[in-house]
């Protein structure tokens, strides 16, 4: 086995895991976890606590 049998089976490797990763991101499976990951940064500061609320500029 020579370098370049090496860098075609790590690129083949690679793109398998790339394929895997995409495929796992847009499964109908995964929709409602990152729904709701996407709405936390608009979610309002629910722990109450006063100092940070007043640190962020909010009332």
């Amino acid at each position: 086995m020579d370098i370049n049998t090496v860098r075609g089976l790590l690129t083949l490797v690679l793109l398998i895991l790339f394929l895997g990763i995409v495929v796992w991101a847009f499964s109908g499976r995964r929709k409602k976890d990152f729904d709701e990951a996407a709405q936390l940064p608009l979610e309002e500061n629910k722990d109450g606590n006063e100092e940070q609320n007043k640190h962020e500029g909010r009332s």
